[in-house]
């Protein structure tokens, strides 16, 4: 008997996929619920199961293909040993109700004793060593070079075993290494293998991710204004407390929390930075849904922090955290990626150091923060080396004034700068 393998429903306003990749290749033995094809959609991953365990006998598209919600990928026909057992399972339940009923086999079978205690014998033969004694051998210094080329080595990090050394039996002289700055370099590796260009087809994510940063551009009138938080007191904060709080919390106390409460103080004091615009209306949303983005080796990703305002410190680190290894593990669901009302995009951890970012569409409001830099700072008349990051906000003009939008930021800097406030609410 044989199962179809059926593209599942993907999602509001999601009609097809395209097949990434099968996990299993044809005549393949699967197990029930073991993902045997990946499935790509605009916004996300997901894998399909086998409905039954047996054989994958049918393979109905191949990789790149294009299926609709429905259609049928393939089938898996049930093994024999899976019917078997089954069968065997139902005969054994039957035959052990008539027993009851007929009050027969009363005696207790004796079982026979868990052998986990037993003594067995143990081959002397098989305590063999590994081969660690070569390993200690291969990690040796060649103890033959002299100082300066050992120095050379090790600040370089030049692989010894690609030189052909020209000293005595072979020895690695100074001269070998300045000899191999006339060396032409070997041609990259993605040259060698794919050739001096190689086009590849962009993945559903990718061009989604094209389509709508284009979108963005060419249907708000866009603007970033800019500011700079000296980030002393949350770094101090966060150093007093961390012990504590990861011992209580079962959390690292990171930035990016006091990061989301400070747009959520100023959300709810300027309100048309969490709105957005539907035709000629302007649609205030009075809950709010932290956006942040998470960089994976598919694409950008952005999914939704909720209820931004009714989560503690210890709430935001978490979900934050299984949200990005959710992402990077290509494990995030439509409704992970859906409500969004404004975007936190940290190019920080990458080294930025200033951006623009583009609006998350529908979304009105989007803040970029970047890395911390020691840098020179007026404090009460003195300079001062402090931890200074930039901030830049990139809104929506055609619903926010510049008023509101440097104001936002200006408010954002404030709490940040004086963590104090998050908790007093002022």
């Amino acid at each position: 008997m044989s199962e179809k393998i059926v593209v599942p429903a993907l999602g509001e306003s999601i009609n097809e996929a395209t097949i990434a990749k099968w996990l299993k290749n044809k005549g393949d033995t699967v197990s029930a619920d073991e993902p045997i094809v990946e499935l790509e959609t605009d916004k996300v991953n997901l894998e399909v199961p086998s409905p039954v365990s047996g054989t994958l006998s049918k393979i109905n598209s191949k990789d790149g293909s294009t299926v609709e919600v429905g259609a049928v990928l393939g089938e898996v026909t049930e093994s024999d040993t899976e019917k078997k057992v089954i069968e065997k399972i139902k005969t054994s339940k039957s035959d052990q109700k008539k027993e009851e009923n007929n009050v027969v086999n009363l005696d207790i079978e004796k079982r026979s004793e868990p052998s986990i205690f037993e003594e067995k014998e143990v081959d002397s033969e098989t305590l063999v060593l590994t081969n660690e004694i070569s390993k200690e051998k291969s990690t040796k210094i060649n103890k033959s070079l002299s100082p300066s080329v050992r120095k050379i080595i090790s600040e370089k990090k030049i692989n010894i075993n690609e030189i052909q050394g020209s000293g005595k039996d072979g020895r690695i002289l100074k001269g070998d290494l300045i000899n191999l700055m006339g060396v032409n370099p070997k041609p990259n590796e993605r040259k060698i293998q794919h050739g001096q260009e190689e086009r590849i087809k962009m993945t559903r994510l990718r061009q989604t991710i094209a389509k709508r940063l284009k979108q963005a551009q060419e249907n708000a009138a866009m603007l970033t204004t800019f500011n700079e938080v000296d980030m002393t007191a949350i770094i101090s904060m966060r150093n007093e407390n961390k012990e504590d709080f990861q011992n209580r919390y079962g959390i690292k106390l990171g930035f990016m929390s006091f990061f989301v409460k400070a747009c959520v103080v100023g959300l709810k004091i300027f309100p048309s930075i969490n709105a957005e615009i539907e035709e000629s209306e302007i649609i205030y949303k009075n809950y709010y849904n932290i956006s942040f983005a998470v960089g994976t080796d598919r694409g950008l990703v952005v999914p939704v922090l909720r209820n931004a305002d009714e989560l503690s410190f210890a709430d935001i680190e978490k979900n934050i955290k299984t949200m990005s290894e959710k992402a990077r593990n290509g494990k995030l669901t439509i409704d992970d990626l859906q409500g969004g009302t404004f975007t936190i995009s940290n190019g920080g951890v990458y080294g930025s150091m200033l951006s623009t970012p583009i609006l998350n569409s529908p979304q009105s409001g989007i803040l970029g923060i970047h890395n911390i830099v020691e840098r020179p700072s007026v404090v009460k008349g003195e300079i001062k080396i402090r931890p200074i990051m930039y901030l830049a906000l990139s809104y929506d003009h055609r619903i926010i004034d510049g008023k509101d939008s440097v104001s936002f930021l200006k408010l954002v800097k404030e709490n940040l700068e004086d963590p104090r406030r998050l908790f007093l609410n002022i």
